[in-house]
């Protein structure tokens, strides 16, 4: 018999910067996971993984509304966050 993690199981993992964005998604996808969107991915195991980078959390709440919904709206767009590409966004 098999058994899988349930969706709401899931872990969250905080990134400093893009490299250890990276070196996390890459070491939970390219080790037989599954890429998913907006920073989520599956392990082998079928765990689910949060990969957010802090730049990601500090863009979608700047208190600048619109820059806030920048960041958000071009997250929407990703699978694995792309921390230049936030920051791009969230200064418009």
């Amino acid at each position: 018999m098999e058994f899988g993690y349930p969706e709401a199981h899931s872990y969250q993992s905080a990134t400093e910067n893009a490299a250890g964005t990276d070196r996390l998604w890459n070491a939970i996808v390219g080790n037989g996971g599954q890429e998913s969107e907006c920073g989520w991915c599956k392990d082998k195991w079928g765990l689910s993984w949060q990969i957010t980078p802090r730049v990601l959390t500090a863009a979608i709440a700047d208190p600048d509304p619109a820059a806030a919904k920048r960041a958000f709206d071009a997250m929407m767009t990703m699978r694995k966050i792309d921390v230049a590409a936030i920051e791009a966004a969230r200064r418009g």
